[in-house]
This record gives structure tokens, sequence and C-alpha cells, in this order.
């Protein structure tokens, strides 16, 4: 028998007054929770789940054992700040990641910002209405998309992250090849957004390492050519993302790379089923487990057009920004969004709402 035990985060309280032991803070950010799902697999089969309130989830944990202490602890540690050159971006709270595409393919946006000017009058708008954080891509990724030669991918995004980041915006840049990370990396770029997780070139990771810069790891199954094929999980997709990811991080970490700069992204849509990116969504609390700042890109996803008629993309607003306040309800600390002003203000509504919890009355 091979039994693994998961911790999930659940019972969210408005504020932690009047409770002293008896809820816990989630990754130092502003949610409290008062219980904790022990989900117990063998192997591949869920066998076992039980509520734990938070006043006994470290007896729990220690009988369970040190994987489960450590998943304990990595729930209730605050989450140090993202260093990206001069900026310092906050993960107590969550914060918008705009999503800027220079290609002419991508899904929602595609030849929007192919022009260098437009896309950096584009990114310093997003950074203006409130995004801490732009991030550059030159390939798409989308399902069904064929890759595109480094040389194109740095013609494309260089002119508009070079801009960008002389202007004092936060640059990250969305890509899967060493050779680009590099220039853009020398051209101001500070964080690293693969979707492979590193996996796909095999010097990416010593890239990441030797600039010691932030690193989003984000859980995928197969390629954009085939990832959407049939997608399935020989365990419930929730387990088997974290267990990836897990993996993911202990590869980093032997590459060099510090774990206080890696961010984790779940991979909506990327080797998944609508049903597997709502198991996802619904279950994201777990992934704080891992100990790393989370990162969801729900904007847009063909999920909100398979609940809602089959909208087109750029119809999707309202169910993005559902999903993008069902993140922030779980503690995701970064959310990467086309619709920048519209999630801004709906994220300043929800911390509102979360300061007058949170101020003793």
């Amino acid at each position: 028998m091979t039994l693994r035990h998961y911790l999930r985060p659940t019972a969210f309280v408005d504020a932690p007054f009047g409770h002293d032991g008896k809820v816990a803070r989630l990754a130092g950010g502003m949610l409290w929770f008062a219980a904790v799902e022990r989900v117990t697999l063998d192997g591949d089969r869920r066998v076992e789940s039980e509520l734990v309130p938070v006043e006994r989830i470290e007896a729990a944990a220690a009988v369970l054992g040190a994987e489960a202490e450590r998943a304990w602890c990595n729930l209730t540690a605050p989450r140090p700040p993202l260093k990206l050159r001069e900026r310092i971006v906050r993960l107590d709270q969550p914060q918008v990641v705009a999503i800027l595409n220079v290609t002419p393919d991508s899904f929602s946006d595609g030849g929007r910002f192919e022009e260098a000017g437009a896309a950096a009058r584009a990114g310093f708008d997003m950074a203006e209405a409130g995004a801490a954080i732009v991030d550059v891509g030159g390939e798409s990724t989308r399902p069904g998309a064929k890759p595109v030669w480094e040389g194109d991918e740095i013609d494309r995004l260089l002119p508009a992250v070079a801009a960008l980041a002389a202007g004092g915006t936060a640059v990250s840049i969305d890509t899967r090849k060493s050779a680009v990370m590099e220039a853009a990396l020398g051209a101001g770029a500070a964080m690293v957004n693969d979707v492979s997780a590193l996996t796909f070139d095999g010097r990416s990771a010593e890239a990441v390492a030797r600039a010691g810069c932030p690193v989003v790891l984000m859980h995928h199954q197969g390629t954009p050519e085939t990832m959407q094929v049939s997608p399935a999980y020989a365990k419930p997709v929730l387990f088997a993302v974290y267990d990836w990811l897990e993996a993911r991080i202990a590869a980093a970490e032997a590459a060099g790379i510090e774990r206080s700069g890696i961010v984790l992204d779940p991979g909506l849509g990327f080797g998944k089923t609508v049903q597997h990116n709502l198991d996802l969504m619904n279950g994201l609390a777990l992934l704080h487990g891992l100990g790393c700042p989370l990162m969801v890109g729900a904007s847009r996803k063909r999920m909100i057009g398979a609940l809602s008629a089959e909208e087109a993309e750029d119809r999707r607003l309202p169910g993005s920004l559902a999903l993008a306040l069902k993140a922030a309800d779980q503690g995701a600390q970064l959310l990467r969004v086309h619709d920048v002003p519209e999630t801004v203000q709906a994220l300043r509504v929800w911390r509102g709402l979360r300061d007058a919890a949170l101020t003793p009355g």
C-alpha cells in the first residue's frame, strides 16, 4: 500500500477575531480558514478524506508524517515578495499580470499588437491601469499552435520588452526557449513565464538560474499541437498536478533556482478537459501546500465558452472575472488576464470587502 496524504484549506472565515487557535492564515495573505480537508490516495486512487479542524491539524500532520507536516507549514508560511529588478511585487494580496501577445495567432488577441509601438503603448496602458507585471509573449501556445523559430520570436518581442523595461514597467517574458529568455532578460525583462515548466529546452533552467530571476512553472500535458487531444490523468487531476509541480520545483532547485523565486501555475486548458479545469479551480487552495505563490491564467479560456453557450473569446469578460475572483478567494497571488482595468476594479472591490471584514468593529 502506497499512501499519500494531501491537505486542502477549506472552511474560510471572514476574519480571525475571536477565533484564536481555531483559524489559520493562508500563505500570509488576506484569507483565514478553519479546517483542512485531509485527502489520502493509495497510489492513483482516492481512498479517504476527512475534515480536520485547524486546532487539531498540527497533531494530525505529525501522525501522518513529514510530508503532511511540510505541507501544513507551507500552507501557513507567508510568501516573500517577488523582486523584479528595481520593482517589488508584494504577494500578501492578489496582483494582476497583464497578457501582451506580440503574435499574429494567439487565441484571443493575435495580431493586435504585432507592431512594436502599439505593443509598448498597450503595455504601458496595462501598467497604468494597475497591472503589477506585463507578461510579453512572442509565440502562441494555444491548442494546435505550431512552434516558432527562436529568432523570429526574439524579433517579435524584443522591441516591446526593451521599451517597457526602459519605461519602468515590470516585464515578464512568456517563452519556452532559453535563447529567447536570455535575449529578453538582457533587454530588461525581470521574470520568466515558461508554459513548459523548463522542460522544453534543456538550457532553460540554467538560463534562469544564471539570471537569478523569478520563474513561473506551469503544469502542462503534451505540446500545444497535441495537448487537447483527449487529455486524461491516472489519478484525480488536482493531485496529479500537485505531484507534477512538486517534481518540477525539485528539478528547478537542483538546477540552482532559488525556491523563493518560483511561482506555480496549474495550467488551465493545457492538456485539460473542461471538467479538469473546474476541478482545479474548485480545489486550487490545495496547491498552496507546495509552498510557492500561485498564478492563475483563466482569462477568456475555452472553459468559459463551454459553460456559456459557446461565447466567442471577446465576449468572455464576465466569465473571466468570475474565475479571477474564485482564484482570489482561494489565495492565488497572481492573476494573468487580458482585461486589466476590469479585473483591477473587481479586485479593488474584493479588497475593500476583505479590508472591511478585517477591520475590528
